[in-house]
Parts: C-alpha cells; structure tokens; sequence
C-alpha cells in the first residue's frame, strides 16, 4: 500500500476499484463454500459429540484453505468488473484522450495482482497449520487416520532398506525385520540384520530385540553374530515416517511435502500426484499474474452486456481454468507427463491466450 502513496490519483482510483472487488471475491466466496459444506455435514459433526463452538473454530479455521483456491478467480472477477466499469463509463476512453494508454492505466490493477499472488505464496504455508487445527477440532484423525502397515519394503539413506512384517505406529513397534546395507567391496561388506522385534524409544531411536547380525564379505565365508537386543544408530526413521501413507498435501507445507514425497518414493510408493500439489503451491498463486493478463483486454468487450456479461465471462473463465488443473493434475498424477510441468500447464495456456488478447486491445 505504501507505494500507492506516491502514485497519481488516476492510479490510486484504479486500484481502489480493484481492491474493493477482489477482497468481495476472495472473502464471498470461501463463505459461501462454508456455508455449503456446514448445510452437509453439521449432522456428522453433532453426531460425533463435538462441542458447536469446535465446528464454528473449525470453519474458521478452513478459510485460509477455501481463500488459497479462489485467489485466481478473485483476480479475474476485480479484473473483469473494474476495468469493464471503467469502460462502459467511457474512463478508458477519457484517459487515452489524455495520453493515458491502457498498458499504463491498468498498471494498478498488475500491482493488486502481484500483492495477491504474495498473499497466495504466505497463505501456502499458512494452511497446513490452520488445516491442523481444524482437523483435530473435527477430531477427524480419530476416524480416519490409519496406525497399521503390513509387509513391506523401505528405501532409506546410504542404500540401507527395512523389510518389516508388521508396523504400529500407535505402539511404536516393529515385527519380523530385516535390515539390509548394501555393500562397496571388502572393506565395506553387506549387512543384514533380521530380528523378531523393534521398539520405539522417543529420544533414543529404534531398539532392536533378539536377532542375527550377517556380515556377508564380496569373497570368503559369512559371518552371523547372534545378539539379544541392538540400537541401530543410522535408523532414525520414525515410526509415522515409515507409513509413507499419502497424506493431504494441505496438511503438509512445501518442506514438508518435499520431504514426504522423497520419504514415499523410498518405500517404493507413487509420489507423481503429490509433486503436482507440490507444484500447484506455487502455480496457483502465480496464476494471479496470469490471470490479470487474460483478464484484462476481455474486460474490454464487458460492456456488451453488462454486469451479467461480465459474470458470465468470470464465472466461464473460473470454471475452465479449474477444470484444467483437474486434468493436468490427473495426467501429471499418471505419470504421462512430468508431474511439475503439468501444475505449470493451466498458467502456461492461460499466459499465451492473454497475451495475444492483450496485443489486440487499442491502446
């Protein structure tokens, strides 16, 4: 805001009209979507014996996340109603009279989408807090959560891999492991551990019950040590971390699903559709910048018929872009295309289309 100070009324005007229309959108929007949702579901949550001052917590604690989604489309609706105001009321046209171009009128309105594409990057990592907190008012990790994990495989650092019959991660336990180091030659030999038990000791790590030790050297014969327990000092994995279940990436901010999907890549599970959340992270809120770039030469033709063109052009506009970022999502999730590519593709279309429509406005 402090740089509209030293701008000139005609652009403080402009992004006046913008801004009024955007925080209407960005607001309007994730309530009505609250209002939808609590009409579905107040019954469940009643039913589960929740407090209703835990719901209505809990669905303000759910703004940030509607408001992230709606960001794009709260861009095109200001973008599309201020500049198609300034158009039927003949301001365009009384600027370009005084020498005002429409590149240089509309200057505003790119600042007001910059500034909401920073709030969407800060509301990014906002979010997986806020969705925390509403999760545990629903008490929905009670219901949902999974503590169980049958016959796997995990890929962990420096080559090493667990073979685990069974983990619980509410216990902290393991049973039937096996833990094996690959190994670089004579002086780096393989190691298998296989052992009947495991145990989590916050603080202390793994502590590994009555098993075997296999030294296996690239020439000569194994060697087996028999133990009654062992610490593992290289296995600091945690109980969670070996689920590798996929978990929402709304929970999750960047770091964290960065560090999740190199967790489930280990154990061997599918992380393409998490990259592309991953990437919509930041797409999304660039997709304000794009946005405003497609949305301002078609506010032009507004006037055609209105207010309700206008609507029907956003909410047109809204509905396709959405629509686009389901099927990127889907194709990247596949694998068909590298998954952080396809978060970028929406933006990439969208960018093209509007700078082509912008080059044909009369300036």
């Amino acid at each position: 805001m402090a740089i509209l100070r030293f701008a000139r009324p005609l652009d403080r005007y402009v992004f006046a009209e913008f801004w009024k229309i955007f925080v209407t959108t960005a607001l309007g929007f994730p309530v009505l979507v609250v209002v939808i949702d609590l009409t579905d579901n107040l019954q469940k949550y009643l039913n589960r014996g929740l407090p209703r001052s835990d719901v209505a917590l809990s669905y303000l604690y759910w703004l940030p996340d509607s408001m992230f989604m709606i960001l794009p489309a709260a861009v095109l609706f200001a973008t599309v109603f201020s500049i198609g105001a300034f158009t039927r009321h003949a301001e365009i046209t009384a600027a370009k009279a005084s020498g005002i171009s429409f590149y240089r009128l509309i200057a505003p309105i790119y600042v007001g989408a910059v500034m909401a594409a920073g709030g969407g990057l800060l509301l990014g990592e906002v979010v997986p807090i806020t969705n925390a907190k509403r999760l545990s008012l629903l008490q929905e990790n009670k219901y949902k959560q999974r503590t169980e994990r049958f016959n796997f495989a995990y890929a962990a650092d420096q080559g090493r891999v667990y073979k685990v019959g069974t983990l619980n991660v509410e216990r902290g336990t393991l049973e039937g492991l096996e833990v094996e180091r690959k190994g670089k030659g004579s002086d780096y030999p393989t190691l298998v551990i296989s052992a009947r038990d495991a145990s989590w000791q916050k603080g202390r790590g793994w502590a590994i019950g009555k098993g075997v030790l296999h030294v296996v050297p690239d020439s000569g014969p194994d060697l087996a040590l028999s133990f009654e327990s062992l610490r593992d000092r290289n296995m600091h994995e945690q109980p969670a971390d070996l689920m590798a279940t996929p978990r929402s990436p709304q929970e999750m901010g960047w770091r964290e699903l960065s560090r999740f999907i190199r967790a489930l890549e280990r154990s061997g599970g599918d992380a393409n559709e998490l990259k592309v959340e991953r990437s919509l992270k930041i797409a999304i809120p660039v997709t304000c910048l794009i946005i405003a770039l497609f949305g301002a030469p078609l506010a032009t033709s507004t006037q055609r018929g209105g207010a309700a063109y206008g609507i029907g052009v956003s909410l047109g506009t809204t509905v396709i872009f959405l629509m686009l970022i389901q099927l990127t999502k889907a194709i990247g999730g596949k694998g068909l295309i590298q998954p952080d590519l396809a978060a970028w593709i929406p933006n990439v279309v969208f960018g093209v289309v509007g700078t082509y429509l912008l080059t044909r406005v009369r300036t």
